[in-house]
C-alpha cells in the first residue's frame, strides 16, 4: 500500500503575498498618476501611506508562511519571498520620510538669506487639503534653518548683472527650473537701427508732387519690455518653479539679483507647494542650484 504525504497550504503566505502586491501596484500607480498626471501632493501621500499600511499588513502573514514551511512543511514559502519582495518598496519609502520628517526641523520655507529673505512676485497658493500649514514664516523658522543648513548662504560674483542674470537662466533650464517671463530685451537697450530703402534714380526726380503731404507716423517701437520686474530698490528678481526627479514634488523658488558697487549678489528662497515639511528637499534644491551657478560663472566669484 502506498503511503502519500499531503502537504498542508499556508494560508497566511498567500493572504501576505496579495497584501504586499496590493500595496505595491497602489505604490506605483500613484507616484505615476502624481508625476506624469493630474493626482495632487496631497493625495499622493494619502496614498503612499496606505500602500505602506498594505505592505506592513502583508510582512507579518509572510514571516508566518516562512515559519510554517520550517516548522510543517507547509506550502507557501515562495509566495511569502514574493510578498517580503513586493513590500520592500513603499515600505522603504514610507520609513524614509518618516526618518527626515523627525529628523529635519519643520520648515517648508527656506533662503538663503534668512534676516532679509527674497521677496515673492507672485504669491503662492495651493489647496493643502489635509495638510496645513501656517501662512507666515515666523523668526523662529529662521532659526531653526539657521541651525539646521548653516551652509546655506548666498552668492557673490565680480561680475555685471546682466552675465550672472545670464547664467542664472542657463542653470536654471539645466536643472528643471522653469522660470516665469524670461525673454530678454534687446542688447543696449536700444531698438534696432532702421533700414531706410533707397528711392529708385529712374524717374525719381520727374514724379509729380502730390497735393497733401502725409506726416510720417513715429515708427512702432520694437522694444520688448523688460521680462522680469525690478522693485523700487534695484533687486531682479526671477520667480519659477521646479519638480523633484522621482516622485515629482513641486516647489516655488525665487531668485534674488542685486547688484552692489561692482559686484553682484545672489540669493534664492525654496518652499515646497504642499505640507508644513519640506523633508530637506528645499535646501537640496537652493544647494544644488547654487554650486551649479559657481561652476558657471568660475572664476568671477568674489573673496
Amino acid at each position: 500500500m502506498t503511503v502519500r504525504f499531503v502537504r498542508p497550504v499556508s494560508r497566511a503566505a498567500h493572504a501576505g503575498k496579495r497584501l504586499a502586491e496590493g500595496g505595491l501596484v497602489l505604490f506605483v500607480l500613484a507616484i505615476l498618476a502624481h508625476r506624469f498626471g493630474p493626482l495632487s501632493t496631497p493625495h499622493l501621500v494619502a496614498l503612499l501611506l496606505a500602500a505602506g499600511a498594505l505592505a506592513a499588513l502583508g510582512v507579518p502573514l509572510a514571516l508566518r508562511g516562512l515559519v510554517q514551511l520550517w516548522q510543517v512543511g507547509a506550502l507557501g514559502g515562495i509566495a511569502s519571498l514574493k510578498a517580503l519582495i513586493c513590500a520592500l518598496p513603499p515600505l522603504a519609502l514610507v520609513a524614509y520620510g518618516l526618518f527626515l520628517y523627525q529628523s529635519l526641523p519643520r520648515l517648508y520655507d527656506v533662503t538663503t538669506d534668512p534676516d532679509d529673505p527674497p521677496a515673492w512676485k507672485m504669491p503662492v497658493e495651493a489647496a493643502q487639503i489635509w495638510l496645513p500649514r501656517s501662512s507666515v514664516v515666523s523668526s523662529a523658522d529662521r532659526d531653526r534653518q539657521r541651525l539646521a543648513y548653516p551652509a546655506l548662504t548666498g552668492r557673490r560674483y565680480e561680475g555685471a548683472l546682466d552675465r550672472v542674470y545670464e547664467a542664472v537662466i542657463k542653470v536654471g533650464k539645466e536643472n528643471r527650473i522653469h522660470f516665469q517671463n524670461t525673454r530678454r530685451m534687446a542688447a543696449g537697450g536700444a531698438a534696432p537701427p532702421a533700414v531706410e530703402k533707397a528711392l529708385p534714380a529712374t524717374g525719381a526726380a520727374n514724379r509729380p508732387v502730390p497735393d497733401v503731404i502725409p506726416v510720417p507716423l513715429p515708427r512702432p517701437s520694437l522694444i520688448e519690455p523688460s521680462p522680469v520686474p525690478v522693485a523700487d530698490n534695484g533687486d531682479l528678481l526671477l520667480q519659477g518653479e521646479t519638480r523633484t526627479l522621482i516622485l515629482g514634488l513641486p516647489f516655488d523658488l525665487v531668485v534674488r539679483l542685486r547688484e552692489e558697487e561692482e559686484t553682484t549678489l545672489v540669493d534664492m528662497r525654496v518652499a515646497s507647494r504642499f505640507g508644513p515639511h519640506d523633508l530637506g528637499q528645499g535646501a537640496e534644491i537652493a544647494e544644488g542650484f547654487l554650486r551649479a551657478l559657481d561652476a558657471e560663472l568660475l572664476g568671477i566669484a568674489a573673496e
